[in-house]
């Protein structure tokens, strides 16, 4: 094979490559000076709030004379484009953390670790109380509220494949991608950018539609925004406590009561002047003794499945305290592709 063939052949090699490289970095990784940072964070770029120079941070406990005294903890930050929020080395110092001179002398702030928290409501519209474990009566409207530390994430930019996603699981099982309006129309429930502390959906689920069976449904929220979740999956943390809202026509906790009706026969004996036989007159006096059922009925809860494409998943969040490895994948597809390149220009000579 001729040089120039040999040179064209590496040239689309690497074009290969640099199309199976993703981008690593993600939409809400950038960390400007002063920004908050949550427990669980991966591969965050704190090079803004770290400045050109600096490259330890330190915290102090409240109240302490930070311009005199040596920090409680101190860090040292080795990699500012690809920092980790480990539960282990930030958990017992939430807060606000100062960049070191070199001296050791605080330089300024570097950023804010926050622990993460959240949690879910269902609120029926349709009569403005909350519906959270309790009974919703089947054809009214629902919103979900969401309760979190995470919105100031989404201040940092904007992104279609990272948010806050709900979780809703019918009776049948599986969860929804999406629930329908009043009007038919479907609403994703995956990667929502939360914008404040105490968020409502600007869409209403319409729990009589068809598509959705009679039962109990179960219902969640999780955050896995720079795999935060994955590093720490805590109940109330990156992924809130599961709910139950009853949807059906009948509120659970009132029975139908029939009265019932008994005959009662009472005899009488009537005595005449004459030699006819004595007669006997029955008299027939109703009495209605209501019977009262003082147990909740039970809900009775349909399989049958909903057209709604659903999508299977494991709710039981599992803690981990080590970060993923980013980019593993890629440098395996690098070098497996230049190996591929080596063996055939052996094969050409």
């Amino acid at each position: 094979m001729r040089t120039e063939s040999k040179i064209r052949l590496v040239i689309v090699l690497i074009c290969l490559c640099s199309l199976a490289v993703p981008v690593m970095a993600g939409a809400y990784t950038t960390i400007k000076q002063g920004g908050t940072v949550y427990i669980g964070e991966q591969g965050l770029d704190v090079s803004n709030a770290m400045g050109t120079s600096d490259t330890q941070i330190g915290w102090w406990a409240s109240g302490a004379a930070i311009a005199t005294s040596s920090p409680d903890s101190q860090m040292q930050v080795t990699s500012p484009s690809n920092f980790y929020v480990s539960s282990s080395a930030f958990g017992q110092y939430l807060g606000t953390w100062y960049r070191l001179n070199s001296q050791g002398k605080p330089d300024g702030i570097a950023f804010i670790v926050a622990d993460p928290s959240l949690a879910i409501r269902v609120i029926d519209t349709t009569v403005n109380i909350d519906a959270t474990n309790k009974w919703i009566p089947r054809g009214d409207q629902a919103a979900f509220w969401i309760d979190t530390n995470l919105y100031q994430i989404f201040s940092r930019g904007s992104s279609s494949s990272e948010g806050i996603t709900i979780y809703v699981q019918p009776p049948s099982g599986g969860t929804y991608s999406a629930l329908l309006d009043s009007s038919g129309t479907p609403h994703q429930l995956g990667n929502l950018a939360i914008t404040n502390p105490s968020y409502q959906t600007p869409w209403n689920w319409d729990t009589g539609n068809s598509q959705y069976v009679t039962g109990t449904y179960t219902i969640w929220a999780k955050c896995d925004v720079n795999s935060m979740y994955n590093n720490y999956g805590v109940p109330g943390k990156t992924i809130s406590q599961q709910i139950t809202v009853l949807d059906q026509e009948q509120n659970p906790l009132i029975s139908v009561n029939v009265p019932t009706t008994v005959a009662t026969t009472q005899g009488s004996t009537v005595q005449t002047p004459t030699s006819l036989p004595p007669t006997t007159q029955s008299t027939v006096v109703p009495t209605t003794i209501p019977t009262i059922t003082p147990s909740t009925p039970v809900p009775v809860v349909t399989t049958t499945s909903a057209a709604v494409p659903t999508v299977v998943t494991t709710p039981i969040p599992v803690e981990t305290t080590t970060a993923r490895s980013p980019g593993f994948g890629t440098i395996l597809t690098l070098v497996s592709v230049c190996a591929l390149a080596i063996i055939v220009l052996k094969k050409q000579h």
